[in-house]
């Protein structure tokens, strides 16, 4: 007996060592294989932290990859840790003297989490507020995503909330990028289309306080200020020129309240202005919400009836088809014309096809587009892009409202042959189509983005510049050149002309509803017209006509993109 209670002492004693050795043999592991992670869990428990961003995303970047569209930029904050700062009500009064603010409007900001004040700070008051040395109290460079007049706004897109825990579970499950319900996230243009890119992954640059569980600094810890060198964001380089950018939007504030202008590289077909009215901040999306309709339309790339723009396509199916000669002559009757009224109403009489073209004779067009037939029409639209709503970098949303063979519908031929009826086409679809007779009968896809690359610069994606196929031949394409010189220097695109470097370029007006002498008021162009390096599309919502609402628009922007003339 005395010996069996002996093992089972020996028995207990050998299980209580093993339990004791396997706990310490654990203790052991995570002290030295997790301890790291551990102690610096225990630790984030006990800071305090405000992000000196207000939303950690890569930047968007002009064509030379220096300039922010968005207009980011740093304004000194004050800093508030409220759990660490003795003497509040005095502290408070201080401040509110400094900043020039009644105390009230900042005394939220002195109770809750930490968080920077809405005041950006002047040099003086920098200086002032840390001659004070107050402990909670910190002035450091906060990053603003958006300035307050970014540029290209439609094309950037703006943020917004994720909006349940079922969008937050799907943007988590796209892998990659850790989300939170509180962050921002793409609802519109780039931000939306390279969400994933743009996002970090690391957490924003951060003022931190660590504190004891009585809320005191810990000694040796203090507040520190992290930076992270490569959060996993990335920046997106467009192919906008800032320069041009800028220019297009200012003109567009004096002379356009809807609507929309596309400049284009005439040599790659690369987008270096897009800017469209009404417009929206996107760091002040509320104050956008109850404004005009349509103000978050991007109407570079929204579908119109283009008016007589579209009779670029007529004239040059005719020409290439051999049905057509600049001499050959019609006949216009001005608004009795049984064919098609046109908008000269006393009419053309006997007119030349070069002057039809010039004058945007209706007749003339509508005999032509009888002659060539729906068919003849559809393929050269198409080979024109007209059916192609892509842009390289850009993937907006098809709209299937564009459908070319509605051209063939009973009644349409004659309409369409002057860019009315089922004929819609987006204004960066007008400068692609002018760019084909630019560029001696080739078409060229747009082109938006040039790549995306990490924070230090390093290229990640490149997007080539857009392919390129034959649509008409050179000699038809020289042809239509000169046609559309005409239109600008003795045609209804005389105010279109720019002193020096010359233009050419098609007006267009397309009839808004019925009833209403307001059109959709166009002019696509390019100059020099000797070396052409810009094609422009302007397009004036509710306008007067082509030649008065949107060609001097043209030449207005041209003449402050091209360096003055000798």
């Amino acid at each position: 007996m005395h010996i069996l209670k002996q093992k089972r002492l020996v028995h207990t004693f050998f299980f209580i060592l093993i339990l004791f050795g396997a706990l310490v043999f654990h203790l052991a592991f995570i002290q030295l294989i997790h301890g790291k992670e551990y102690g610096q869990r225990a630790l984030d428990q006990r800071t305090l932290k405000v992000s000196l961003e207000d939303t950690s995303r890569g930047n968007i970047l002009d064509r030379q990859g220096k300039i922010a569209l968005l207009g980011s930029h740093q304004e000194d904050r004050i800093l508030v840790f409220p759990q660490i700062i003795l003497h509040k009500d005095a502290v408070l009064r201080t401040l509110a003297d400094i900043l020039q603010q009644d105390p009230g409007e900042i005394q939220g900001y002195f109770t809750g989490s930490p968080r920077y004040l809405p005041y950006a700070l002047t040099q003086e008051q920098v200086s002032r507020i840390r001659q004070l040395k107050i402990t909670g109290l910190l002035v450091e460079r906060v990053n603003f995503r958006y300035g307050t007049s970014p540029l290209a706004a439609h094309v950037i897109g703006h943020l917004g909330p994720i909006s349940d825990q079922g969008e937050l579970e799907h943007l988590t499950g796209l892998g990659g990028k850790p989300y939170k319900l509180t962050d921002s996230i793409g609802m519109s243009g780039l931000e939306y289309f390279y969400e994933r890119e743009l996002k970090a992954v690391e957490p924003a640059d951060q003022a931190r306080a660590h504190v004891d569980v009585y809320q005191n600094l810990i000694a040796g810890l203090g507040i520190e200020v992290k930076r992270h060198q490569e959060t996993g964001k990335r920046d997106i380089v467009t192919t906008l020129d800032a320069e041009i950018q800028q220019i297009v939007e200012q003109v567009m504030d004096e002379r356009i309240q809807r609507g929309a202008v596309v400049v284009m590289d005439a040599r790659t077909g690369d987008l270096l202005a897009m800017a469209s009215r009404p417009n929206f901040n996107p760091a002040d999306i509320a104050r956008s919400l109850p404004g005009e309709r349509d103000t978050f339309l991007d109407h570079c790339t929204a579908l119109y009836q283009p008016g007589s723009i579209f009779k670029v396509v007529v004239a040059a199916a005719a020409l290439e088809e051999g049905l057509v000669k600049p001499s050959d002559t019609f006949v216009c009757l001005g608004d009795k014309d049984p064919l098609i009224h046109c908008w000269h109403k006393e009419g053309h009489g006997l007119i030349t096809f070069e002057e039809a073209f010039a004058q945007s004779c209706n007749p003339a067009f509508g005999s032509l587009a009888l002659k060539l037939g729906s068919e003849k029409i559809i393929q050269y639209a198409r080979a024109f892009g007209l059916e192609s709503q892509d842009i390289i970098g850009y993937p907006v949303p098809r709209d299937n409202r564009q459908n070319l063979n509605l051209i063939a519908q009973k009644y349409s031929l004659v309409n369409s042959s002057i860019g009315q009826g089922p004929v819609l086409a987006t204004p960066v679809q007008m400068a692609a189509m002018i760019n084909v007779i630019v560029n001696d009968g080739v078409y060229i896809e747009p082109r938006l983005v040039k790549e995306i690359r990490k924070e230090n610069g390093e290229p990640l994606r490149y997007y080539p510049l857009g392919k390129s196929r034959k649509v008409i031949s050179q000699e038809t394409s020289r042809e239509l050149k000169r046609l559309l010189g005409l239109v600008t220097s003795e045609g209804v695109g005389k105010e279109a002309d720019i002193k020096g470097y010359g233009s050419a370029g098609k007006t267009g007006s397309a009839q808004v509803g019925s009833g209403t002498d307001k059109v959709n008021a166009w002019f696509s162009g390019f100059t020099p017209v000797d070396q052409p390096r810009y094609v422009v599309s302007v397009l004036v919502e509710e306008g007067i006509s082509g030649g008065s609402s949107a060609a001097p628009v043209f030449r207005e922007i041209m003449e402050k993109v091209l360096p003055p003339s000798r």
